[in-house]
């Protein structure tokens, strides 16, 4: 797990080092083990390197021939690769395979990986630079216009860190930031500045975006005949393999532990490759009627002979570290899932550098409501996925949110491939954005702040190609999702109770809003992000109603909102506690 980032300029300009060095200054905290740079002509590529395979001699960028390579992410086959394409390689890096397949089978390199990845390849022979990141987007790229040419990071914070690019939004972004909590799509929040789809391959020449290519996640077509037992099968060897492929690491690794099966079945699986106990970490809070998954991880980790770790985040914690939680996240998801995941990190980074975490099962094993509900036509009740936003019927921004849809729209479109069933369309909309958009930027920051890798092994191409085109009764079943996961799990692992009704994963924040409204909600309704956007009156009784489940999501939005425009877009430092940060102009 690395930064990177880069300058390609139109030809006769050359790259200031000064301005690659901001950008590289900018991502510092995703790699404290090492920086390298490669500038050659109008091209310049900078990396820095969270040390986890090949300590020794990993160090990026990696040349092969006339390319070069900087790459964030791990490339888990890279064993197999070498050994099944002799590949003759200097390290022992994971990134250097693909380097090698890129100057054999050029846009083509990727469909042999497996694992996370965004890389640049610089190739002087053919004058052109490649950006490339893997299938479900796990990990981020971003791409700009800039004076004289293009540039790429893994984060926008090091694209403005250049000062060639200004932090301007864009209008409707933010009402889907609003409204879903996360945004869609290539556009970002912030005008002038592109991601890298998942699965995108982008060639830049001089200056210029000459052509893309994309590799998708999910198989072609729709359910196909299989018996359970077929399935099982076929599961739990894929699922075996992947974690055993995403547990390759030449450092210490953990678990993230909830009380949902989706990482009861990692560490099941963890517990079978490993002769040592597994290290699990698992949040709680200290707060009257808050979900509390301490019992039920606690009896999980114990079946599995983990060494577990609960953290208790309070309140008082929260309203101390929310500034520097949502500084972290400079591509905007709104999710209150952020807090526990960067306490967790912070936690965690004691004893190891990478977490395996569950994120993907929901999404490939149809695991949410709404899943469920779109598979019903709408005369037996079924509706439209995210139908509603926050702020519906809420009267608190100045302008009804009108074009919020819009993307999700667009994506329900495209989601509904030939062959595929609505549930599998609800799945595919899913994965096109809310996955990459709101779940693996919010691990991706949380974790990358505290310098920790995190690996998510159901989203692996050999665990899709076992479950997507599952029929649906093999995902859902007696009105419960991902029903495969749980028979291999009650079979596998019974101690993880795999039927039992899952209780939701749920933050306090609306609880913590309401007892705090009185002090928070004059602070935000002062600040100029939130005053261009909701009516100031509105503000003190919705955070005194956020003990309200609409409410609580509204009022958190608009917390999220005040920090984040502060930090991201206004510049401020956000020094001190939340109170503090938000009274400091």
């Amino acid at each position: 797990m690395c930064g990177i980032a880069g300058l390609v300029l139109k030809p006769g300009r050359t790259p200031d080092l000064t301005v690659l060095d901001r950008m590289t200054g900018a991502l510092a905290h995703r790699g404290r083990d090492g920086h390298g740079h490669h500038v050659a002509g109008n091209v310049a590529l900078s990396h820095t390197r969270l040390a986890i395979i090949d300590l020794v001699t990993g160090d990026q960028p990696l040349f092969a021939g006339p390319a070069a390579l900087v790459g964030n992410g791990e490339v888990y086959n890279y064993r197999e690769l070498r050994t099944d394409n002799a590949l003759v390689c200097a390290t022992q890096s994971d990134c250097e395979p693909p380097l090698h397949l890129y100057r054999r089978d050029g846009l083509a390199f990727t469909e042999a990986l497996r694992g996370m990845y965004a890389v640049a390849i610089h190739d002087r022979a053919a004058r052109r630079v490649v950006l490339a990141r893997d299938p479900f987007g796990i990990k981020p790229l971003y791409l700009a216009e800039i004076p004289g040419g293009l540039a790429f990071a893994s984060e926008p914070a090091a694209i403005f860190a250049t000062g060639l690019v200004a932090p301007r939004i864009r209008p409707e972004a933010r009402e889907e930031l609003m409204q879903l909590q996360f945004t869609t799509g290539a556009e970002t929040i912030f005008e002038g500045i592109r991601r890298l789809l998942p699965g995108e391959a982008v060639v830049l020449a001089d200056g210029a975006v000459v052509e893309r290519a994309r590799r998708p996640a999910l198989p072609e077509g729709g359910p196909e005949p299989i018996s359970e037992e077929a399935a099982l099968a076929r599961f739990a060897a894929a699922f075996r393999e992947s974690v055993e492929l995403h547990q390759r690491s030449d450092v210490p690794y953990g678990l993230f532990l909830s009380g949902g099966v989706d990482s009861a079945a990692v560490l099941a699986m963890m517990a079978q490759l490993n002769q040592a106990p597994v290290r699990a970490y698992t949040a709680n809070f200290d707060a009257p009627g808050a979900a509390d998954e301490r019992a039920r991880a606690e009896a999980v980790a114990n079946a599995a002979g983990a060494h577990h770790v609960t953290i208790t985040v309070t309140e008082a914690e929260v309203w101390r570290h929310l500034p520097q939680i949502v500084a972290a996240m400079d591509d905007p998801a709104a999710d209150y899932a952020i807090i526990p995941t960067w306490f967790l990190a912070r936690r965690a980074r004691q004893e190891v550098k990478v977490v395996l975490s569950g994120e993907g099962g929901d999404e490939l094993l149809a695991g949410y409501g709404r899943h469920r509900a779109a598979m019903r036509p709408w005369w037996l009740g079924g509706k439209a996925m995210r139908a509603h936003g926050a702020f519906d019927r809420l009267d608190v921004l100045r302008e009804a949110p009108r074009i919020w849809r819009d993307g999700l729209a667009a994506a329900e479109t495209a989601a509904f491939t030939p062959g595929r069933t609505r549930l599998m369309a609800a799945q595919a909309l899913d994965i096109a954005d809310w996955l990459p958009n709101d779940l693996l930027t919010k691990l991706d920051r949380c974790l990358m702040a505290h310098g920790v890798e995190g690996r998510v092994p159901f989203l692996d191409p050999g665990v899709a190609a076992a479950c997507w085109r599952l029929p649906d009764g093999m995902k859902v079943r007696d009105g419960r999702g991902k029903w495969l996961l749980r028979q291999w799990l009650a079979r596998e692992f019974p101690a993880a109770d795999p039927f039992t009704k899952k209780q939701g994963f749920t933050v306090p924040i609306g609880a913590w809003i309401a007892s705090a409204a009185d002090r928070l909600a004059p602070l935000v309704a002062a600040q100029p992000g939130v005053a261009e956007i909701a009516r100031p009156d509105r503000i003190l009784p919705l955070f005194r109603a956020a003990a309200g489940k609409r409410e609580g999501f509204a009022a958190w939005h608009l917390l999220f909102w005040a920090l984040w425009h502060a930090r991201h877009v206004e510049g401020r430092r956000m020094e001190g506690d939340v109170f503090e940060a938000l009274a400091t102009r």
